[in-house]
């Protein structure tokens, strides 16, 4: 996921899953050159980029330079496919095809881990959620972040944990424990690996990547805002889960078209307004003081009636409580759209892709949230100078 506050472009690694990683800077062009790396070097120079600022949090806001940072992000998944080097494309997407030919499986995820345990003899279950509460999966788990966090960038010659053009990480994409309804496996292991990046890399942002369902020991109004009753049993408890220390701003996921699956319209935009107001209000008082990210969010076209002005309205009704919440410097930090694609990418969609080019008013809604935050950070005057292409 990117996330763009404006001036730079930032991405969001999950570390239960390694994903490109990528900068550029907005000043007038976008630049989409790896930073400091030579068009025929292999380890670049990087001397610009170690001076490069890591994005920090001072209470409930987040900040870069001296500055409120808020972010207008967006995920693309199909750049693991497609961003490489024209000539060699076609070996990623080969290798996979490879892989599948031969039974392998190209997503692991807390399923793998659960496997390799079980086949060494170490595993204390087969269920998946042992991969929260075995001793011997943690520990696995605790390499591959090892691993992750203190890895070199063959083009750069910098360490993971080191490097500024990465936003935060990602303990886990939409974790759940559903075999303990009560919260306090998943709670644990947050605390735990939480504890863990921290001891490694305290220089980079840490969220968790839940969705943001209420739990157990959330108010008995928290849990009227869950999207039903059943989502109070996932194992997760936002408001608990994300006021570990460690843990620098809260993650919370939408989506209405899943969630609310006989909904109409209105009732969609009514739970949105409530779920996403209620969290980033969590982040300003039960949270005392956190930024709170919405990380995904997005409305399928494949749902029967659907229509474009459905999804505009979603999302400008996202876009001002996120805007609300930042000019009143409050704990809303941003919005990360899934998904955006190129034209002609069909075979990446999966209902929530957005290809800006063929929907302009989605184009518009994107474009001016930016230009919004860019003026809240930098004055407005100063944002249409330094996005005179944009904003101007």
């Amino acid at each position: 996921m990117a996330a763009c506050n404006g001036l730079f472009v930032y991405h969001i690694l999950g570390l239960a899953s390694l994903v490109a990683v990528f900068y550029f800077s907005l000043l007038g062009e976008v630049d989409l050159r790896f930073p400091g790396l030579l068009p025929s070097s292999g380890a670049s120079q990087h001397s610009h980029d170690a001076s490069l600022p890591f994005v920090e949090r001072r209470g409930a806001q987040l900040f870069l330079e001296g500055r409120p940072f808020y972010i207008n992000g967006w995920h693309s998944d199909w750049l693991m496919d497609q961003a490489v080097e024209p000539a060699s494309r076609h070996r990623v997407s080969d290798m996979f095809r490879a892989a599948t030919g031969m039974g392998l499986t190209a997503y692991g995820g807390k399923t793998q881990y659960v496997r390799w345990a079980w086949d060494e003899g170490v595993g204390l279950t087969a269920s998946n959620d042992s991969f929260f509460f075995d001793p011997a999966i943690r520990d696995y788990f605790k390499v591959y972040l090892k691993a992750l966090l203190t890895r070199t960038n063959h083009l750069t010659g910098v360490q993971y944990k080191d490097d500024p053009t990465i936003l935060a990480w990602e303990l886990m994409n939409e974790p759940r424990c559903i075999s303990d309804p009560s919260g306090n496996t998943l709670q644990r292991w947050i605390e735990e690996m939480a504890g863990y990046v921290k001891s490694i890399d305290r220089r980079h942002l840490l969220t968790v990547g839940t969705e943001g369902f209420y739990g157990p020991t959330s108010p008995p109004e928290k849990l009227s805002v869950n999207p039903g009753h059943w989502f109070n049993n996932y194992g997760l408890d936002f408001i608990r889960n994300s006021k570990i220390s460690d843990i620098d701003f809260a993650s919370v996921h939408l989506y209405p078209d899943t969630w609310l699956l006989h909904a109409d319209l209105e009732e969609k935009l009514k739970f949105v307004t409530q779920w996403v107001s209620s969290h980033f209000e969590d982040g300003d008082t039960e949270l005392g003081g956190k930024p709170v990210v919405l990380t995904e969010f997005g409305l399928s076209h494949l749902v029967k009636g659907f229509e474009q002005s459905q999804r505009d309205a979603f999302y400008k009704s996202v876009y001002d409580i996120v805007h609300a919440s930042a000019k009143r410097g409050g704990a809303g930090a941003g919005a990360i759209v899934w998904q955006l694609a190129a034209e002609d990418m069909e075979e990446y969609h999966d209902g929530f892709a957005i290809v800006p080019s063929e929907t302009p008013s989605m184009q518009k809604l994107l474009t001016e949230q930016s230009c919004r935050l860019a003026a809240l950070r930098h004055g407005e005057e100063e944002a249409k100078r330094i996005l005179k292409a944009v904003c101007g």
